[in-house]
Formats: C-alpha cells, structure tokens, sequence
C-alpha cells in the first residue's frame, strides 16, 4: 500500500507538472489566456473540450505587430446597435479611427466603444478593436477576431496584434459575439495572436 501511495504520488507530481509544462505560453499574456481557457470559472470551453485542453494556438510572438497608431476620435459618431452571433444587439459607439504603418503599408481600422461596458467599474477607457484579415479561415478563425486598448491621454496609441483573441463563440455555440465589420477588414495576413481552434 505504502508503494502504491508513493507511485501515485510520483505519477499525480508529474501529471501537474506535465499539465503546467503544456500550458506554458511564450510570452504572459499567452500564459494568462492558457490558464483562463484551463480554469472552469472562466473559460468559454465546453466541458469536453476543457478537459482535454493544452493550450491554445498562437502565432510565434512578432514584435513587427506591435504598432504605433494615430488617433482620431469620432466625437460626433451616433451609437448603434452592432450585429451578433445571436439575436442580442449591444449598444457601441465608434470612437475613432486608428491609422498605422505594417509592413510598409498605412492601414486604418475603425475602433470602437461598448456603451454598456463603460459603465462597469475597470472598464470606463477601454477601447474595442475587432479585425478581419487575410488568415481568416487559413490559420485564424474565419469569423475575424479582436484584441482591445485602453483610452490614450494624447493621439497615439499602442495595438499589439499579438493578443488578437477568437470571439467566445469560436468556442461555444452558446456565446452572442459582435460580428466584425466589414470596415474593419485588413488585406494582408496578420500572423499574430490566437490562431483557429481545432474542436476534437
């Protein structure tokens, strides 16, 4: 009995470490979204997959994705209702445009603000980037995906595409996801952040 315990113990040891070793990320952010995607009480993973899940895909870490843009805020943008996954229609405003140089190219991108997300505390400068591009359904999730910012105090601002995210409903069916505009589409493939989730 005394053997069995200690054999058990060395193989349970090992599973952790094993399972922490599989979640490990390159860089924190990837770590903290491998751990999220692994903990119950937060992750959009049905129970199937969560229990089977290694951590997610990412693109290697490219600092080439991580660019300087220039705001301009859209004081006058009327909000919307923008369209879901579902039948849900939340309230978001365009609070600017976003202009940056990738690649050699100046691209603009439409940001914008959930009206409703803004009133929670921790939320009040947070900004909502969703994105379509050229590895959409060929590496990413066809569906486009988003990655966020924080209010700038001047007109510049940083966008790191390598924490560009899969809408929850890449994952479950059950989720109502903002649906990206077609404005928001990037004719170049974008080879950072989350890639596609490959369902077992």
């Amino acid at each position: 009995m005394k053997n069995f315990l200690i054999v058990f113990l060395v193989v349970f040891t090992s599973a952790c470490a094993q399972d922490k070793q599989m979640l490990a990320g390159e860089t924190e952010w990837q770590k903290e979204m491998n751990a999220d995607f692994k903990d119950a009480t937060k992750s959009p993973l049905k129970d199937k997959d969560r229990k089977r899940f290694k951590g997610l895909d990412f693109y290697k870490f490219d600092s080439t994705y991580v660019v300087t843009a220039q705001l301009k805020r859209t004081p006058e943008a009327k909000p919307f209702k923008m369209k879901t996954t579902t039948n849900r229609r939340p309230e978001y405003v365009q609070f600017g445009v976003v202009t940056f140089t990738l690649k050699g190219n100046e691209y603009q991108l439409n940001i914008y603000q959930n009206l409703g997300l803004i009133e929670k505390e921790g939320y009040e400068d947070y900004l909502f980037l969703p994105f379509l591009d050229d590895t959409n359904g060929n590496g990413s999730y066809a569906g486009g995906r988003y990655t966020e910012a924080r209010l700038p105090e001047g007109d510049t601002m940083v966008i790191d595409f390598n924490t560009a995210y899969n809408p929850y409903c890449a994952y479950n069916e059950k989720y109502s996801c903002p649906i990206v505009p077609r404005a928001n589409y990037l004719p170049l493939k974008i080879e950072a952040g989350v890639k596609a989730f490959k369902k077992h």
